[in-house]
């Protein structure tokens, strides 16, 4: 049976979140997860339980009949110049579709964010799914731990303004009818928050567990937003209060769930800290919200 969050120490899921977001290199999640390696269970084994597991959660096949799928590249003349990105829609529609814009973790396009994008494109959509680890090759054939480090080397000016390009390619894609969304998680998730300050044709945003909005560019907001946090995400819970107040006093329309008990990257069905009831909800309201915004 696979484990969940709650076969973890809480101070292990703490220290391993530490190393997903950089704080922790692998001998240092290594040499201070020893100490919660009991029962024959190693430090290593516990990385490699808590680290995703992408075949094993696929839910669209990568070669679905249903879908379309490409690999597009983009202009992105203020940021690295040439992006490229992962591109589906319904195989079956022949007009335009609105869009949305599906952004990675601080992974880069791996095969789990191909595979939502594959989700939602089956729900009527046209996805996007633009990959910021592209001037230094793409996404990594040696997964995760690679594209953590490679991520690390990327000029974050220049990655926000590939993700803005990414959005405004989808909005005049001929595929799309210029209605678009965003949803991230994570890294992703405060992507779609700055970029609701960034692109004013965006109509909804849906960060996942992600960092807020510069509060100075807050009123810059015309998107309405569906943000998700986890109970149990203190650092980017810290957050919340401050931004809250940014978005009551611009007056941004906005909706906030918190999912009680659950773990940072509660979404992510390729690791234990998945919550499959939370998920699930979160996810019914991410495509009732996306159906009620970009649907005319």
């Amino acid at each position: 049976m696979p484990k969940t969050a709650a076969d973890f120490d809480p101070e292990v899921l703490i220290l391993f979140d530490a190393y997903v977001h950089g704080a922790l290199d692998r001998r240092g999640f290594l040499d201070k997860a020893a100490k919660y390696a009991v029962g024959g269970v190693t430090a290593t084994m516990l990385l490699d339980e808590l680290s995703p597991k992408f075949a094993e959660a696929q839910q669209v096949k990568t070669d679905d009949a249903r879908l379309k799928i490409e690999r597009a590249e983009y202009a992105s003349p203020l940021g690295t110049g040439t992006m490229k990105g992962y591109l589906v829609r319904p195989a079956s529609a022949t007009g335009r579709l609105p869009g949305v814009v599906v952004i990675h973790e601080n992974r880069g396009l791996n095969p789990h964010i191909e595979d939502i994008a594959r989700r939602i494109a089956l729900d009527g959509y046209q996805a996007f799914a633009p990959d910021a680890l592209t001037p230094l090759g793409g996404y990594p054939a040696a997964g995760e731990d690679e594209a953590r480090v490679l991520f690390g080397k990327l000029d974050q000016t220049k990655t926000r303004e590939d993700m803005v390009a990414g959005a405004n390619f989808l909005r005049m894609h001929a595929g799309c009818n210029g209605r678009i969304g965003a949803v991230g998680f994570c890294y992703g998730g405060g992507i779609c928050n700055m970029l609701a300050t960034r692109v004013p044709e965006l109509l909804a945003s849906v960060p996942f567990y992600g960092g807020p909005a510069a509060a100075e560019d807050v009123p810059k907001i015309k998107a309405q937003l569906l943000i998700q946090y986890a109970g149990n995400d203190a650092r980017v819970n810290a957050g919340w209060p401050a931004y809250e107040t940014a978005l009551k006093a611009a007056g941004v329309k906005y909706t906030m769930h918190m999912y009680p008990g659950v773990e940072h990257g509660f979404n992510n069905d390729t690791t234990p800290r998945y919550d499959k009831a939370a998920a699930a909800l979160a996810w019914t309201r991410t495509m009732e919200f996306f159906a009620a915004t970009l649907r005319k």
